[in-house]
């Protein structure tokens, strides 16, 4: 039953996405990528979040001579949520942590993409964590939502 009310929940979470690959939850965002990505970190940094690193991808593309539309790449996290999932199943770390990826597609449109949580813990296969997994998505749907309106 817990499982079946959690699988709910991060279903639910997905649906708002409007681009989906797998495990992949991608939002559209009303700014350009350098304001999605400033608000993100100021959003994340008010909620006592880590930002590890930020990494322009398209400006790192320009300097070996391609072009490559706008790309941030930011890594965060707190390792008061993080370490937790490590105690469920110590792979989660290959994952973590948290990363977003606000990047720019062909029509000029600005997305916000990140791990659905839901998939993490199937390739990992952590059982005994639903309370910390839904707290999750709930911060991260938080988060995201906080940073492109």
């Amino acid at each position: 039953m817990k499982k079946a009310i959690v699988l709910g929940f991060l279903m639910m979470s997905y649906l708002p996405s409007l681009l989906a690959a797998e495990g992949l939850v991608s939002v559209k965002s009303a700014f350009s990528v350098e304001e999605t990505a400033n608000r993100m970190e100021q959003v994340l940094t008010n909620q006592g979040m880590t930002i590890f690193n930020r990494i322009n991808h398209s400006a790192s593309a320009v300097k070996v001579g391609v072009e490559l539309r706008d790309t941030v790449l930011l890594m965060f996290g707190n390792p008061k949520v993080g370490s937790p999932l490590m105690q469920c199943q110590q792979t989660v770390a290959i994952d973590l942590p948290q990363k977003a990826l606000i990047w720019q597609d062909e029509t000029a449109a600005v997305w916000v993409s990140y791990n659905q949580l839901e998939y993490l813990q199937t390739r990992h296969a952590m059982e005994g964590c639903e309370e910390n997994i839904i707290k999750i998505t709930k911060a991260l749907d938080s988060i995201v939502q906080k940073s492109i309106k």
